[in-house]
Order: structure tokens, then C-alpha cells, then sequence
């Protein structure tokens, strides 16, 4: 396996896979989408109300909001060592408590731990009106996104490596010119296979004409996109991933050792 990293960042990072099976690509981004922890309100006390939205939506605005994931503090409930009855090492309590006029935002919510807190602070929750008020107390502990969607760490997919075969002096080049999307165009007015980089791209230069951009694809290779949605770090999200991996491999060996 060869991996080459195209673009990196805390929010995003764009890598290829080379050696790999689809099988084995599919696999990972299961992995990253549906076992890769992260931290978001699973219960919560409403001791008042007053707002124009019922309890239920409250509940539900509340357990969508994005909260910053520490996976070094925090254990999933069902391997914590208080067996799931609830500790300070796997929960995280917090409290909101509001009155109108205001629009209550996610960045309202208190929380026990500041490194837990929510990512997009401006997230409307509820407007209130004046006398209204909003009182409650949350618990949140780390979920995957398997259980829910509101653990899911963030948006990924990828595709087979395409290999181009671009002819710029193609004698119809200037009749087919116009059906090609204008980003693949580099400043001299040729196409550039560099900047057909992404799926859509692709998408729109197959079949216009094949004697000036041919696309095949590599079986073997395949460029991933991971974006977060804030709970981690794209690394983090797919060493995470990784992790997971590794572990069921290994629980996989032990069964079969003990048949």
C-alpha cells in the first residue's frame, strides 16, 4: 500500500490509496462514517419550556449540535469501567438556561469541561420571547455513527484514480472546446488534467470526445476526501478509523484460532 496526501488540513484532508482492493476502500469509509466515536447530547432534562417548540425538538436541535470530541478524556459507555451507569469518564453534563427576548445559539449551552464545548457557537437553537425561558440540563457521551447520524464525524467518500490521455491539438479541439467545463482550462487555454481534480470535473469531461480527453481508471487506486465536521480533526478521523480496523482484524484472529 502507497499513500499520497494532496491536500491537509484540520477540517480536510485529501489522500490516495494505491494497492488497495475496492473492497478494502469501502471498508475504510464505513469505518470513518459509522465507527469513529464522537461526542453529542444522548439525554437531557427539560425543567422549563416556555418557547414556541415542543420538547421533542428542542431535544432533537440539541443532540445535533457539534461538540469538540476529546477521545484521550473519554471512554464509550459500554467499555467505561462503571459498566454504562454513568461517570465523569464516560459522560459529559450540560446545562442551559436562557431567558427572552433572545435567540438561544448553540455557544448558550455550559458546559462541565471546556474542551468539550459546541463547534459552531451561532447554530440557532430557539427564538424567546420576552418572559419565555429555556431551562435544561444535558448529558453527552461518545456514540458512533452507526447507532445515529449525530455521531457521525463528518462527510467522506472517494473514487477510483482516473488516468488521463488529453490531446490539446486535436484538429476538432476548438469545435469540442466549448463543452468542456471552463476550470479545466489552464491560462494558456489548454486542458489541464491537473485541473480536472474533482468527481464532478470528471464527470463532465467523459464522453464529450475521447480522441481529446480520455479517462480511464487505476482498479487499484483510489482518492479519498475526508471532511469533518468540526467533533475531529480529519487525521484524527482516520487514524481513528485505522485503530478500529486493526482492532476487529485482530478479534477476527482470535476466533478463528479458537475454532
Amino acid at each position: 500500500m502507497k499513500v499520497t496526501v494532496q491536500e491537509k488540513s484540520d477540517e480536510k484532508i485529501i489522500f490516495t490509496l494505491q494497492g488497495i482492493s475496492s473492497a478494502y476502500a469501502n471498508t475504510l469509509r464505513r469505518l470513518m462514517i459509522g465507527e469513529v466515536p464522537t461526542m453529542a447530547i444522548e439525554d437531557l432534562v427539560i425543567a422549563k419550556n416556555d418557547s414556541v417548540l415542543y420538547d421533542e425538538i428542542i431535544a432533537h436541535r440539541l443532540g445535533l449540535v457539534v461538540l469538540k470530541t476529546d477521545l484521550d478524556s473519554y471512554n464509550m459507555q459500554s467499555v467505561c469501567k462503571c459498566k454504562g451507569a454513568g461517570c465523569a469518564q464516560c459522560q459529559l453534563k450540560l446545562t442551559l438556561s436562557v431567558e427572552g427576548p433572545k435567540t438561544v445559539y448553540a455557544e448558550d449551552i455550559k458546559s462541565e469541561d471546556p474542551k468539550v464545548i459546541p463547534i459552531y457557537g451561532k447554530t440557532v437553537l430557539v427564538k424567546l420571547l420576552e418572559g419565555q425561558k429555556l431551562e435544561i440540563e444535558a448529558t453527552a457521551v461518545l456514540g458512533i455513527g452507526k447507532e445515529h447520524s449525530k455521531w457521525n464525524p463528518g462527510l467522506i467518500w472517494y473514487y477510483n484514480k482516473p488516468i488521463f490521455a488529453i490531446n490539446n491539438k486535436h484538429k476538432e479541439f476548438d469545435k469540442f472546446k466549448s463543452q468542456f467545463p471552463s476550470q479545466v482550462f489552464n491560462a494558456k487555454g489548454q486542458i489541464d488534467e491537473k485541473l480536472i481534480n474533482t468527481p464532478s470535473l470528471i464527470d463532465a469531461c467523459t464522453g464529450v470526445n475521447e480522441e481529446i480527453v480520455k479517462i480511464d481508471y487505476e482498479k487499484d487506486s483510489f482518492v479519498f476526501t475526508v471532511e469533518s465536521f468540526g467533533a475531529l480533526s480529519a487525521k484524527e478521523i482516520v487514524e481513528r478509523a485505522m485503530e478500529v480496523y486493526n482492532g476487529q482484524i485482530k478479534s477476527f484472529e482470535g476466533l478463528v484460532k479458537a475454532l
